[in-house]
């Protein structure tokens, strides 16, 4: 009964979700208030019957209901219920209804929190959104139904894909999930001005705190997922440019792009049109990446949710919305430009260029994507474009955007000259070249990647923090101020420094693994010691042990240090599911603040020999350590009352 009540929940939401877009256009061109008013309240009831409709799926889930075909094919009766919840998601069916859930919460979110909007506009924006929400749901409903029943009975399911049945499956998809989502309210805004056919600051202060939530939730889902991906998979690898990573990250460096924008069209009242483009392509960007994971057009160890045989009507469906979106923005734009000057050297500048070099570097990992998928259209033939390409064509702007980084932070707007910024950041410049030397005299090995990586490094995250030293006086001699306005600084400017400090922290900890890795690949016999880096191990046993769902073989080895001090017992394993005859490799990990130890147990090559991988992983944890402080500037900066959603003087109304 519940079942049936979740696939009448959807039904309704497809039924309703057309009615919202009846009454936002009649409420728009004849301007009638109760039909505008009938379009919130609609958008808050589509999203009450799409959860009803997740929620049903979920009970479907954790009762093991085999009459479903998803459940089925993705669940089992001794898979343990974290993975059976999660399960709801770790396939097309389940991923896509809460996509559409998301979606509707954030056209929901829009009527709940939009109250100083000009109410056309929100309801030009609303309608904009349930029309992207309309397209998925007949998308969902007549190709990817989550509640199709078979008429065969089964005692048992297929269980979900081993790889899946790991606690970043609870939090990673849904948090990128809403990354990619979220985006949709900058682009229902920027269709919505551009149907109105005005755009000012007061709209650039609507749309930059709702980018910015995107933003924050794709920052800590691409995060989630490199962690996963770096202790699930056993390549010891971070960051593998496969194609549904690649797929996260253009949207998010687009994201990034777009509020470096919508700050320039907030306070400056100009880059209006690109501003609008940005939103446009942000959201276009997570659409794609939609396409690209679930089509099954490129190849991806992500590949646990694709259809190709229902790519075509999504292909077909994105190309609408972003089609209607372009189209719309090439005959508007022309009346939304307006120029206003600025000198070469200043902030205006500095965010400009921060924007080109964040799109370049989209277009390199767009074009390194989808180039195989070319080149096999075109002439045949199977290429692969892997690390390589994209360490060597996205890597030289990632330097150039971290170079210009602390200029931007304190130049003026406008003004092309302060000696204030130069007395600051010429120290800063200076320690940066003394800090790489010290560093390339001190490492064993003669590269730069390391000490170019650690310059940069410190001149972001001191340079982040040389905008606190001039906009407060610190150099002032009247201490009292400046401690007055350490005290009385906004939210939003503490997350600035934050969120470019952890920036330069992830370079370090990129910089220093590139640099300083360590890998060794031995085969290794019961009670052998062997060393790797400036430790010890020894394989004291490997042993056999019954899971949940599986059995293991489990590795056991001592590490000790160069002094010969006893650190950890690591236990790696390789987990045999009997459901699907599939094998995972569970490595195990030493964590810690400068390095990790991480090994992994291989195939046996004769008795009691054993292949063993171990890597010595210098400050890999910064990189997910600058990550979650990226997203903490974020988070203080969206608690600032002046960027809290929609806030804006009802006399700087839109229209």
């Amino acid at each position: 009964m519940i079942i049936e009540i979740g696939h009448l929940s959807l039904l309704l939401a497809l039924t309703l979700s057309s009615i919202t877009l009846l009454t936002s256009s009649l409420g728009y061109i004849n301007r009638w208030e109760n039909f505008e008013r009938l379009t919130f309240n609609l958008s808050s009831v589509i999203f009450v019957f799409l959860l009803i409709s997740f929620s049903s799926l979920v009970y479907g889930f954790l009762i093991s209901d085999f009459s479903l075909i998803i459940v089925l094919q993705n669940s089992h009766t001794l898979k343990p219920l974290l993975y059976k919840i999660t399960g709801t998601w770790g396939n097309h069916e389940g991923s896509l209804l809460l996509w559409v859930l998301l979606l509707s919460f954030f056209g929901a979110l829009i009527s709940w929190f939009g109250k100083h909007l000009d109410n056309s506009f929100k309801n030009v924006a609303i309608g904009v959104q349930t029309s992207i929400l309309f397209l998925f749901l007949c998308f969902l409903i007549f190709t990817s139904n989550p509640f199709e029943r078979t008429d065969l009975f089964f005692n048992e399911g297929k269980g979900l894909n081993p790889i899946l049945q790991d606690p970043g499956l609870a939090f990673h998809p849904p948090f990128l999930y809403l990354g990619y989502v979220g985006l949709s309210v900058a682009f229902s805004f920027s269709v919505a001005a551009l149907i109105i056919g005005k755009i000012d600051s007061v709209w650039a202060r609507w749309v930059r705190p709702w980018t910015l939530i995107a933003w924050i939730f794709l920052t800590i889902g691409i995060a989630l997922g490199s962690w996963w991906a770096y202790y699930e998979l056993g390549w010891g690898g971070w960051w593998f440019w496969d194609p549904v990573e690649n797929a996260s990250f253009m949207p998010w460096l687009t994201s990034v792009a777009l509020l470096h924008s919508a700050l320039v069209t907030e306070k400056r009242d100009t880059l209006k049109n690109w501003t609008i483009l940005l939103a446009i392509i942000a959201f276009s960007f997570s659409l794609i990446g939609t396409f690209i994971v679930r089509s099954g057009i490129l190849t991806s160890v992500h590949s646990f949710a694709n259809d190709p045989t229902r790519g075509v009507w999504l292909l077909f469906m994105i190309s609408l919305i972003v089609g209607v979106a372009l189209v719309l923005f090439s005959l508007r734009a022309s009346e939304l430009s307006k120029n206003v000057t600025f000198s070469l050297i200043s902030r205006e500048s500095a965010l400009i260029s921060n924007n080109l070099l964040l799109m370049v570097s989209t277009v390199v990992v767009f074009i390194g994507t989808l180039w195989p998928l070319l080149i096999e259209t075109l002439i045949g033939e199977k290429i692969s474009v892997g690390a390589p390409f994209f360490n060597k064509a996205f890597t030289p702007f990632m330097v150039l955007l971290a170079m210009i980084l602390p200029l931007g932070a304190v130049l003026p707007w406008r003004k092309s000259f302060n000696s204030n910024y130069l007395i600051v950041l010429l120290p800063i410049f200076v320690f940066s070249i003394f800090v790489g030397i010290i560093v390339y005299e001190m490492q064993q090995k003669n590269n730069l990647i390391a000490p170019i990586g650690i310059v940069l490094s410190v001149w972001v995250i001191f340079g982040a923090w040389s905008e606190f030293f001039v906009k407060n006086r610190i150099f002032s001699t009247n201490y009292s101020l400046a401690l007055y306005r350490i005290l009385h600084m906004r939210a939003s400017d503490w997350g600035k420094i934050i969120a470019h400090s952890g920036f330069g922290i992830i370079i370090f900890g990129i910089s220093s693994i590139t640099a300083w890795e360590i890998e060794d690949i031995r085969v290794v016999k019961i009670g052998d010691t062997y060393s790797a880096g400036s430790y010890k191990f020894t394989l004291n046993n490997v042993i056999n042990k019954n899971g949940p769902n599986y059995v293991s073989t489990m590795g056991l080895l001592d590490v000790l240090d160069k002094n010969n001090n006893f650190i950890t017992t690591l236990k790696p394993e390789k987990r045999f599911f009997p459901t699907q005859s599939i094998t995972t490799t569970e490595a195990a990990i030493d964590n810690g603040l400068t390095r990790d130890i991480y090994v992994v147990l291989g195939s046996e090559q004769n008795k009691s020999e054993w292949v063993i991988r171990t890597y010595i992983k210098p400050f890999v944890n910064w990189i997910w350590l600058g990550a979650f402080i990226l997203s903490l500037g974020g988070i203080l900066s969206i608690v600032d009352k002046k960027l809290r959603i929609g806030i804006a003087s009802r006399k700087e109304h839109l229209i």
